[in-house]
């Protein structure tokens, strides 16, 4: 049962459908996840019962969507790259050059657009690092790992000493990547573009706001599912090697 008391962490695990809910108020369930619902709501200001029965409301009418808890942690990454990593690669570069025109048209009157366009190109740089080191260095390992532990091949080398040190550093850059979205969404009164703005400017406060929904959706995957299963995965083949 939800209460108050219930981590975002925890409602967005057991029903995905109230993800939606937490998007809708701008909810931390993925970096900051481990809070219970009240703490969470009353930082921001947030009647705590009106969530709670959002998130009531949003379980009673969902269709079944896929449970990810179950996945396989191949089928998980596979995911996670084909639909998340995916969308970021295709929508930074339409977002960048949005945010350039912007910029140079608006940020005389405007100049949170500047702002925009700088933290932009700074979290595009960062995240598609990120990107590239999970899928050569990351993901690799995982599957690997899952492969023999399932009897299938040796026990995969690696650089590092247990997986859980990469895994602590992209828990590191994905605090960075929210941080500066949340940034944006602030300069900005969560992406509400000014009276008079051009086409282009509502269509990139559209396009990050989508952008900021589609990545906590990726690092709650990633934080809540596929690190920590990553991690007790590798702690049960270390305790068979003896």
């Amino acid at each position: 049962m939800t209460t108050s008391q219930s981590t975002l962490r925890s409602i967005a695990l057991e029903k995905p459908a109230t993800i939606r809910v937490f998007e809708r108020f701008h909810l931390d369930y993925c970096c900051g996840g481990n809070r219970p619902l009240a703490e969470a709501c009353a930082q921001k200001g947030i009647d705590v019962e009106a969530v709670l029965g959002q998130l009531a409301a949003a379980t009673a009418a969902a269709e079944p969507d896929k449970d990810f808890t179950q996945a396989t942690l191949p089928e998980l990454i596979r995911h996670i790259v084909a639909t998340h990593h995916a969308y970021v690669r295709s929508e930074l570069p339409r977002l960048l050059p949005m945010a350039e025109r912007c910029a140079a048209k608006h940020g005389p009157a405007h100049p949170e657009v500047v702002e925009v366009e700088r933290q932009l190109r700074h979290l595009a740089v960062d995240l598609l690092n990120h990107l590239s080191k999970e899928e050569m260095f990351l993901f690799p390992y995982i599957e690997a790992l899952d492969q023999h532990r399932n009897g299938n091949g040796a026990a995969p080398h690696a650089c590092f000493a247990t997986v859980a040190s990469p895994i602590q550093a992209m828990l590191n850059e994905h605090e960075a990547a929210g941080a500066l979205l949340e940034e944006m969404r602030a300069a900005t009164r969560n992406f509400a573009p000014p009276a008079g703005a051009c086409p282009t400017l509502v269509g990139l406060y559209d396009g990050l706001d989508a952008f900021e929904r589609d990545l906590h959706r990726h690092v709650h995957l990633e934080n809540n599912l596929l690190f920590p299963r990553a991690i007790a995965m590798e702690n049960e083949v270390l305790v068979a090697q003896g």
